[in-house]
């Protein structure tokens, strides 16, 4: 007898039923919107183990590489194999803006006229009774968005979903090349379809209209927002790695690098008339995100030296001194997210998020406080400063006895390779030069920092001395560092509130130097020096 599993439950197994008839055995829910006939192609499904079980392919699925299936037509071919399954749409632990708080005088674009709702000088809609808004942060990972009551400035509702682009890959120039193959344009519809279906659960909780909401307010890295507005992404994969919008920009052909579609044009379940609105970019792949998290910290009143680090699959980092404000990019990659790490996983329940080695063994800490499935990003951080401060590993990666590996959670088969601390210092190693280079840009050492501003998935969860201690954080004293929380959602809600605030962030932007990193050069060099686990130079 075998068996279908997802999660915790299992189902026997019979020949001739779709992967989604068996979610619906075990009470899953997959999102759909076509009567299961794949054309909607929302039901993706990650075919954990038992690939071989299922039938091929159908044409409907040509879009998906392996390990991904449609739900609906994947059918079970072979009862005699077990297979494993889970959905794209994973609910991650993720630090969001603080639901509920309204900053002071709002000056959003909608407004109410009598009983008329506009859009600057628009005339929208006849007042409903509410007008609502969403702010999103659209991460290559992660995403999350808040519903905010646009005359109130309260936020109603906060949710978050793992971005549902997966199928396409677990980076951003993955996913670009993926885009420019024969699914143009399914990297968009994926976005679109997710978000559709989190507001359709929403307005069901809240008993609210969708109708009600006059504006959304995407905040993502370049390829992220581009995609989300069903743009064109392969300038942004090519030298000089820059956006449609911002070579008609520089060209002269616009004013600004933000976008505004209508809703409807983008097919997002939305009042007819209602604006998505994306904010400008910074450069290159320092993109509309780091736009939005520059306008939660207030960027346009710092006046000491600062250091903006938004970590991530893309990290960014921008410094301010003196009037002057300098921004770069680093391709970290997914390892700190869990990617091409055999022990890794994303910040979801069972996932060690602090670590400790102690003479009993590794002490540790999982979310939910369950079982532990795998290390994520902040639990990684930890691993390594312990494996270095007791003198497990070197600070080249070699571990003490030159072994291969060395067990963390042997019940669980929890481990992690010299193939994976590799993978991770190279990961390391990006962010290591950004900051770096931009701070000897900008003339300042780490030392004379006032402010760290820390943004990004995990950011909030990782220990700042262990995260110095390696190298992936500058060496800036402790009592400096801010935890700025998920500042790009935090900035897209100060943006979706307000249009002044919108103006002033478009000048500083047009201050903003951008390095290109690897062309600096002692690039390679400065690399090297930081796939080492160490201190960065103070």
């Amino acid at each position: 007898m075998a068996w279908i599993r997802h999660g915790g439950e299992v189902h026997e197994l019979a020949a001739g039923k779709t992967i989604f008839d068996f979610a619906d055995e075990l009470a899953v829910r997959v999102p759909s919107s076509c009567g299961r006939q794949g054309s909607c192609h929302e039901c993706v499904v990650e075919v954990k183990a038992g690939a071989r079980a299922l039938e091929p392919p159908t044409a409907p699925e040509s879009f998906l590489r392996s390990p991904f299936r449609l739900a609906c037509q994947a059918r079970v071919a072979d009862a005699s194999e077990d297979i494993e399954f889970t959905l794209l749409e994973r609910h991650p632990k993720i630090l969001t803006a603080t639901r509920g708080a309204a900053p002071a005088g709002i000056d959003p674009p909608v407004v109410r006229r009598g009983d008329k709702v506009w859009y600057e000088d628009e005339p929208l809609d006849d007042y409903r009774g509410r007008m609502l808004g969403i702010a999103m942060d659209f991460g290559t990972t992660t995403v999350v968005f808040e519903l905010i009551d646009l005359e109130t400035g309260q936020g109603l509702y906060l949710d978050t979903f793992e971005n549902p682009q997966r199928f396409g890959g677990s980076d951003i120039m993955h996913r670009i090349s993926y885009d420019g193959g024969a699914h143009r344009g399914e990297l968009h519809q994926a976005a679109v379809n997710a978000l559709n279906g989190e507001i359709r659960e929403m307005c069901g909780r809240l008993g609210v209209d969708r109708n009600q909401i006059y504006e959304v307010v995407v905040a993502g890295n370049s390829t992220m927002r581009d995609l989300f507005f069903g743009l064109d992404v392969q300038s942004i994969g090519q030298r000089p790695y820059q956006s449609r919008t911002e070579r008609e920009y520089l060209d002269g052909r616009r004013t600004t690098t933000a976008l505004v579609e209508p809703a409807h044009r983008l097919g997002v379940l939305a009042h007819p008339k209602a604006r998505v609105y994306g904010p400008p970019l910074v450069a290159s792949h320092v993109g509309a995100d780091i736009t939005a998290g520059l306008a939660a910290i207030d960027i346009e009143s710092q006046h000491d030296p600062i250091l903006f680090v938004d970590i991530g699959t893309n990290t960014e980092v921008v410094a301010g001194h003196a009037g002057r404000l300098v921004a770069a990019s680093c391709p970290a990659g997914p390892a700190f997210e869990g990617g091409g790490i055999r022990c890794g996983m994303a910040g979801v329940e069972g996932a060690i998020e602090s670590l400790e080695w102690t003479a009993g063994g590794w002490r540790f800490r999982t979310i939910g406080d369950g079982p532990p499935r795998g290390v994520c990003g902040s639990g990684l951080i930890d691993l390594l400063a312990h494996l270095r401060r007791h003198g497990r590993m070197t600070e080249k990666g070699v571990f003490q006895d030159r072994a291969r590996e060395i067990p963390i959670v042997p019940e669980h088969g929890l481990a992690i390779s010299r193939e994976d601390v590799s993978n991770l210092a190279q990961a390391k190693a990006a962010n290591y030069c950004g900051q770096n280079i931009v701070l000897r840009s900008l003339g300042v050492s780490p030392g004379r920092i006032a402010r760290l501003y820390l943004a990004g998935g995990f950011a909030n969860y990782v220990d700042v001395r262990n995260a110095i201690e390696i190298g992936f954080l500058a060496p800036v004293p402790e009592e400096r560092i801010v935890k700025a929380g998920n500042a790009s959602l935090e900035g897209a809600r100060r943006l979706l509130l307000s249009r002044s605030r919108r103006v002033s962030i478009e000048t500083t932007l047009r201050r903003i130097e951008h390095v290109e990193l690897e062309l600096e050069p002692d690039f390679f060099e400065i690399f090297v020096e930081g796939c080492q686990f160490k201190p960065m130079p103070g």
